[in-house]
């Protein structure tokens, strides 16, 4: 073998070197990612939803020990507490060895996904055909769901007060929905539309039935024998709709993608891609030095705003009856406290390239991203790490062998993006996004790389184990 020239050396030495997975990590560390994703893949199947990833999260947390806090009592190193808001979002928090006025580290991440939610009224009737009306939440591309099979997910709340859950479509043998599309033969007219008006809003409805109840007698027979099917399942009726949170999701499995198995598709990974791996690195992380805090948010695909988003005081509101258990102030916690805004990036794609800036995009299989700032038109939106907090950052991921990269969202003019970190900033956290980078993002069907989700869980794990 040659010996490497002084140019190489210095290359080496001096020049930042993007290392792929598949190159740079053992044959062991690549099965220890893909044995990780099973239950992983687990997890986006049986939440599709905010509701149900609380539930899981506190099921598994339950398993571990976690009990719910209670702002009353004394705590200690060791100590596991959860605290559910609502059933829509969560906290998880473990007392560390160090004084809580030390601050704790946090990773915050969000686990509602973009979806098409049922309107207050949704059932009608047009030509013989049931349909549910919807109103899309978060930034989709409508055109994307139509034709594909769909799943009714929610809770309705009943006139006196019992709490119905529903869940139609994801076992085997259950009936799935879909919003139709037009025929290409017939479609000149729609062809002619902007792509973001191919479908409209008002265009998404959800066919749910054609059969009529057998009574010549009665108006709307197709709608009514809906409502019938429903009320003798759920004990329901038409007016439960308005006091009812139902969202219509991808009917579909989580499933590995590609030849070599290399990739998780599935609905819903932004965010839940991050939310799992922080909720696997809290559950895994038993004795942390300082107290470690994970934040599972709602509403972070609308503005986070609402009382279960991280617009909302829950977070700070917890932080100071933890620390008002120790006699300290929250303010002083917060004040001293890091974190991570545990939040996915676009991953370059060969076939959309030019919304990329080569240099400064995440590439998948190459590790977990550092995104510096988000925002668009000029940073707006964003937190902006501090350059020591992203040196502290990327220094522990190098003394501890994660494989990381760094990346923005897209050329500076091409649109932009943001996440919840500017929120937590504002309560004068050190923050800086650290996520997964995903293909197909919004859609409905999107795609990770196996290496980089175990990256983000190893991130995470580390930032609450130093």
């Amino acid at each position: 073998m040659s010996e490497k020239s002084k140019g190489q050396l210095l290359q080496e030495e001096l020049l930042i070197d993007r290392e792929n997975g598949g190159l740079v990590l053992s044959d062991e560390e690549l099965a220890q990612a893909s044995a990780f994703c099973e239950e992983y893949k687990e997890f986006l199947d049986a939440a599709k939803t905010e509701r149900e990833a609380v539930e899981y999260t506190i099921r598994r947390a339950e398993q571990q020990g976690y009990v719910p806090f209670d702002p009353k009592a004394t705590y200690k190193a060791g100590d596991k507490v959860y605290c559910d808001n609502r059933g829509k979002s969560i906290l998880l928090a473990v007392i560390g060895s160090e004084p809580i006025e030390n601050g704790v580290n946090i990773a915050a991440a969000h686990i509602d996904s973009p979806r098409l939610d049922l309107k207050p009224r949704p059932l009608y009737e047009e030509g013989q055909v049931a349909l549910f009306k919807t109103h899309y939440y978060g930034g989709i591309k409508k055109y994307q769901w139509t034709a594909i099979p769909l799943a009714l997910h929610g809770v309705i709340i009943k006139a006196d007060g019992e709490k119905i859950k529903v869940n139609i479509g994801e076992d085997a043998g259950d009936p799935v929905f879909c919003v139709t599309d037009l025929l290409p033969h017939l479609a000149v007219e729609q062809m002619k539309r902007s792509a973001n008006e191919i479908i409209r809003g008002e265009e998404l409805n959800v066919i749910v039935g054609l059969h009529p109840f057998r009574d010549d007698k009665a108006s709307e027979k197709v709608k009514l024998n809906i409502i019938r099917l429903l009320n003798e399942k759920y004990g329901i009726v038409e007016r439960d709709f308005l006091s009812a949170e139902l969202e219509v999701v991808p009917a579909y499995r989580a499933s590995d993608v590609g030849l070599d198995r290399s990739m998780v598709g599935s609905y819903g990974q932004d965010d839940r891609v991050c939310a799992y791996t922080a909720l696997k690195a809290t559950l895994d992380c038993k004795a942390p030095k300082r107290t470690m805090v994970t934040i599972l948010a709602d509403k972070e695909e609308t503005g986070s705003d609402g009382n279960t988003g991280l617009k909302s005081s829950f977070f700070k509101y917890f932080i100071a009856d933890l620390a008002n258990t120790f006699g300290v102030a929250g303010r002083t916690v917060l004040s001293h406290s890091k974190c991570l805004s545990a939040d996915v990036n676009a991953a370059f794609d060969p076939t959309f390239s030019d919304v990329n800036e080569k240099r400064n995009t995440a590439y998948c299989n190459y590790g977990v991203v550092i995104t510096k700032y988000t925002g668009s038109r000029g940073k707006a939106g964003t937190s902006d790490a501090s350059a020591e907090f992203v040196n502290e950052v990327t220094r522990l991921l190098d003394r501890t062998n994660v494989l990381w990269q760094h990346g923005e969202l897209g050329k500076v003019d091409a649109g932009g993006g943001g996440t919840v970190a500017a929120y937590l900033a504002n309560l004068n956290i050190d923050v800086v996004d650290v996520g997964v980078p995903v293909l197909s993002m919004h859609a409905p069907f999107e795609l990770t790389a196996k290496v980089d989700i175990y990256s983000a869980y190893r991130a995470f794990y580390e930032f609450y184990a130093q």
